[in-house]
């Protein structure tokens, strides 16, 4: 935040203030399966509490010959991750690391994850350094 002070006038940048106050928001990267026919099988709604979802790519996106097409939409998708946005990992396996490694490379290795725990049936928020010790 820049703050000038002219004539006994405080000029705030607000625009640098508004970006750190930004509600975070939940990557999913694939849909929910089912959801094209309106019956997804899980419900996602939980992760709600840890920001505003965006769903990346459809349910069925798949990596099947060459990760290059999925890598330069992944890209593009991601890249406005922030350090308090979120990871909700749905879908096709390779994907998911695809992603995992794009959202490494954009924060320096430092992300956040939700993780579902069926016993207590909800959604746990995980950090990651990746160069910590």
């Amino acid at each position: 935040m820049t703050t000038i002070i002219a004539h006994d006038i405080i000029v705030v940048n607000m625009e640098k203030e508004k970006s750190l106050d930004k509600e975070p928001t939940v990557y999913v990267i694939q849909e929910i399966a089912g959801t094209k026919i309106g019956k997804p099988k899980i419900n996602i709604v939980g992760a709600t509490r840890y920001g505003k979802i965006k769903f990346l790519l459809e349910e069925n996106s798949q990596i099947i010959f060459s990760p290059g097409p999925i890598y330069i939409k992944l890209r593009r998708l991601l890249k406005d991750f922030k350090l308090h946005d979120y990871l909700l990992l749905t879908g096709d396996p390779a994907i998911i690391l695809l992603t995992g490694i794009i959202v490494a490379e954009i924060t320096n290795g430092k992300f956040n994850l939700l993780k579902w725990d069926k016993q207590e049936a909800k959604y746990y928020p995980i950090e990651f350094d990746l160069h910590s010790t």
